[in-house]
Formats: C-alpha cells, structure tokens, sequence
C-alpha cells in the first residue's frame, strides 16, 4: 500500500473550515446571507474590476513571476526596498512559506488557542508542534503569556493576529514592540494583519519592515479580492530570501496583480469602505445592546457578539442558519462564547438586525 510520509499520516483528518456552498448544498438553500467569512460586503474597487476586465483576452498568458510592478508600488506605499516585498497567493500561502523555510521538524511553535486555524495547519503538516496560550476573559489575547510561552519552549515562530481573528481586539505600536522584544532572541515573530486596514492608523506598527518580524497583508478584506487570492509579506530581505527557493513561481494569476495594482490607486474607494465598515460596527454594537448581546470592541470587519455561554451562541449560529443567515462562531474557551458576524453592506446589516430580533423574540416569549 501507498501511504503518505509519517508527518502527514500523523495529522488527524479535519478541515479548517467548511465553506458556505458545502452548507447551502447540504441544507438546500437557494440563496444566503454570507456573513461568516469576513469577505468584503462593498466589493472591489471598480477600478480593480474595470483593469482585470480589460486584461481577460490574454488570460492565456502566465502572470509575472516577479509580481514585480505591484511589488514597486507596495515597496513605495511602505518606504522600503522592492526586495523587502514578497508577494503570494493570498496570506495563506505566505503562512506556509514562513512554516516551511523556518520550522524544523520537533521544533515549536505558539499561538493564541483559537486563533486564525491555518498556521497551526501548516505547522502540524511541515512536522512542528503548535503550544497554545489561551485568550483572557475578555476575549484579547494575552500578549505577556504569549510571550512566555515562546520562551519556554524556545520557539521557532510565533503567531500573531492584530488585529485579531476571531476576537477583532487590537494591541498599538508600542505593545506590539514591546511583544517583539519579549520574544527570544531566535523566534520569528509573523504578525497577520490581514485586517490591519479597519485599525486606528495612529496605532498602528509604523509601516516599515521590522527586524524579525514578517508582516503579512492581504487584498481580501479591505480591497475585496478575497477571490483573486493575492497578499504579501514585507519583512528584511534576508527573512524574504529563503521563501524565494521553494515559492511556486507562477501561484500567483497574472488578473490578481492587476487587480491589486489598480486598487492601489483608488484611495477614495478604499477610504468609503472604512467608514462604511466603522458605522456598521458601531450599528451592530447598539444591536447587541439592545437585545442583550454585548459586543466586543473590534478594530477589524467582523464583531463578536457576546452570548455569555457557548450553548447560546451555538444555538443561535443555527438559528441564524436556519434563517438563511450563514456566521461562524470561535470554538475554543472563552470565545466560544461568542457568534461572529461580518459587517455587511446597509442592506445586509438591516436584514441581519431583523433575523436577530426575530430569535430574540422567540427566545423571550
């Protein structure tokens, strides 16, 4: 018999997530109201669309394996050297890229237990082992334990989400740093900020690569190109430099860096896309309150309201469902106490806010 290496066979078999068409499939729903994915509800630019539009006669050709004139733009947007700047098929492929050239087999890594679930994945399938700190009780994540934990086990790399995914907390500049500093000396710090966008751009790390550390962007969340799968990491050349061996030379299509280019350019979408955002937070906030829902402060695209126990918040994910209305919720304490929900557009919020009131209802009568 054929069998896969050890390291692989090793890995229980599950999915880190189960898509949205799997769901309508199985449940036999005709249409549904995503909002469990985080994906953009204000779409792309349409100075993205019009660009990819324009180029799809030569879909045939291969995408620059460079991705060398979106690399210059984000190498300008961020005041670095192009070389600082790698572009892939999305955060995820960069996670695996950076699991791949900097963790041995045996060696540990750590995350916050619940986090963002694809660079556990990819550490657990290159042979590693993932040591988890849990989130406080108030759904942040406990930086200082964080950091102790990579101390302990001397770790390869540690994962940070800012903001975080699922809680959407957000720690500023100055603990960010002061974070980096506590790790060892060794441990690669990956910072996600696929979502760093929706932050407070005072607080934010300032843009710049940072000794030690790989930072990771995305098109998918704010610019709406979750489909075309493009992001990229900006970190010292010599962090950049080992994933540039064993990349796929050709991952990323040729319509996403044409795309993501002309995005680049349309500040005015962008900039009508966060206050969009913030005032669909702020709406699903006062929900929250209003039906005893409590939200947690978030500084991304998402809010986690508060059900107090994890049977009321499963209970009310399928209620949801059941409604044609598709949220996630975290699965691990204390978060699983809580159902996520992307901010949709106005239409969708109001939709949303009319389903919720309805199982509050029900509940209550």
């Amino acid at each position: 018999m054929i069998r896969p290496n050890l390291t692989i066979e090793a890995i229980p078999a599950g999915e880190p997530f189960i898509g949205p068409e799997r769901i309508m499939r199985e449940r036999g729903l005709q249409t549904m109201l995503r909002l469990g994915a985080n994906e953009s509800a204000f779409g792309p630019s349409p100075r993205a669309v019009a660009a990819m539009a324009a180029e799809l006669p030569r879909l045939s050709w291969y995408g620059d394996p460079d991705s060398y004139a979106l690399r210059n733009a984000l190498a300008e947007r961020w005041n670095t050297g192009r070389d600082d700047v790698l572009v892939t098929s999305g955060i995820d492929e960069l996670l695996g890229l950076v699991v791949r050239c900097f963790l041995a087999p045996g060696e540990a890594v750590v995350a916050s237990a619940g986090t963002y679930p694809t660079f556990a994945y990819h550490a657990i399938g290159y042979g590693g082992r993932v040591e988890s700190v849990a989130y406080r009780e108030d759904g942040r994540i406990d930086l200082d334990e964080l950091a102790a934990a990579a101390q302990r086990c001397n770790a390869a790399i540690c994962y940070l989400a800012n903001p975080d995914n699922p809680s959407g907390s957000f720690a500023d500049a100055d603990a960010i740093l002061r974070f980096r500093s506590a790790l060892p000396a060794r441990t690669l710090l990956l910072l996600d900020e696929a979502y760093a966008e929706f932050a407070d751009p005072q607080a934010l790390v300032e843009p710049r690569p940072l000794p030690g550390v790989v930072r990771a962007r995305t098109f998918s969340k704010l610019y709406g190109m979750a489909g075309a799968r493009i992001g990229y990491g900006l970190a010292p050349q010599a962090l950049l430099a080992p994933m540039l061996k064993v990349r796929l030379q050709y991952g990323v299509n040729r319509n996403a860096q044409i795309g993501a280019l002309a995005a680049l350019t349309d500040d005015a979408f962008a900039h009508d896309v966060l206050d969009r955002t913030a005032r669909g937070r702020a709406e699903y906030a006062a929900l929250g309150a209003e039906l005893g829902l409590p939200t947690l402060d978030s500084s991304s695209n998402f809010v986690c309201f508060d059900c107090s126990s994890r049977d009321r918040a499963d209970a009310l994910l399928e209620a949801l469902l059941q409604r044609g209305v598709w949220t996630r919720k975290p699965g691990i304490a204390p978060l699983d106490r809580c159902v996520r929900v992307t901010v949709g557009d106005e239409g969708d919020r109001a939709r949303f806010a009319a389903e919720l009131r309805a199982i509050c209802m029900r509940v209550t009568t």
